[in-house]
């Protein structure tokens, strides 16, 4: 192993570093100090998130955020899957990897309207399934390419093993690469959970009488602007996504397996 540069010559680096980790998340910090700051500007206070739990609205859109995260986080992923596996198994690829894509490349507020129309020609009021839908179709290119990422890592020798020893296709799928990707979909379902956390633009179109957290935010900055309860509610919208992120990367520990043990299992 190589030594690492000196200090004397590797402090640009870590300046670049420093200075882009201080772009991305010193603006989050003013929201979290404002949150836990007492009546008086000095003292440290949790009265701000006690307050939350007494508003009528404020439970409801957490309900419904909850609600349509679980979903999006279990729907997402199985179609992530089917995408992945399609576009290595059929015979254009990059077709069907630019169609997965096309969403990231829409404007927000174009996709919400557009979603919005199609549910009206189909007569579907605005619900949660409205909701899930649309948050479903903007999470999907993302889990997409987290399941490709983690495809490519997998050696198909292990799947020629298995069908040495017999095994199906489906067979070999379930019981070797499965398990290996596995990583790679709960990675997918807790990106997509996030995003729908964090989702505004295309949700306020289709929301119709039901709040998320996020669109309940964004309404009433419109009305009444910033306010401590925001500050609040801002908090736990992050702290709710730095769980999120450090639970998946507890979890998502590599699994070492040999051709031996894919061809015992396929044996059994």
């Amino acid at each position: 192993m190589q030594p690492g540069l000196p200090l004397s010559r590797s402090w640009p680096m870590w300046l670049i570093i420093g200075t882009t980790l201080a772009f991305l998340y010193m603006p989050l910090f003013p929201a979290l100090l404002l949150s836990v700051r007492g009546e008086g500007g000095e003292e440290f206070s949790l009265s701000r998130f006690q307050e939350l739990w007494r508003v009528p609205l404020v439970m409801n859109a957490l309900r419904t955020t909850a609600a349509v995260a679980l979903a999006v986080g279990l729907i997402t992923p199985i179609l992530g899957l089917l995408a992945a596996l399609s576009i290595r198994e059929l015979r254009m690829p990059r077709l069907i990897l630019l169609i997965m894509l096309l969403p990231l490349f829409i404007p927000g507020v174009s996709m919400g309207l557009a979603s919005a129309f199609l549910f009206r020609v189909l007569e579907l009021p605005a619900s949660l399934p409205t909701m899930v839908i649309v948050q479903v179709v903007w999470a999907l290119p993302f889990a997409t390419l987290i399941i490709l990422t983690v495809m490519s890592t997998f050696d198909p020798a292990y799947l020629e093993a298995a069908y040495i020893s017999g095994a199906s296709k489906w067979r070999a799928f379930r019981d070797i690469e499965f398990p290996l990707i596995a990583p790679g979909i709960f990675g997918a379902a807790s990106f997509s959970t996030i995003i729908s956390l964090n989702e505004t633009v295309r949700t306020s179109v289709v929301q119709g009488p039901w709040n998320t957290i996020p669109t309940y935010i964004w309404s009433t900055y419109k009305q009444v602007g910033l306010s401590p309860a925001l500050y609040a509610l801002m908090t736990l919208v992050i702290l709710s996504t730095v769980v999120l992120a450090g639970t998946y990367l507890l979890l998502n520990r590599p699994k070492k397996v040999s051709t031996f043990d894919v061809i015992e299992e396929s044996a059994l």
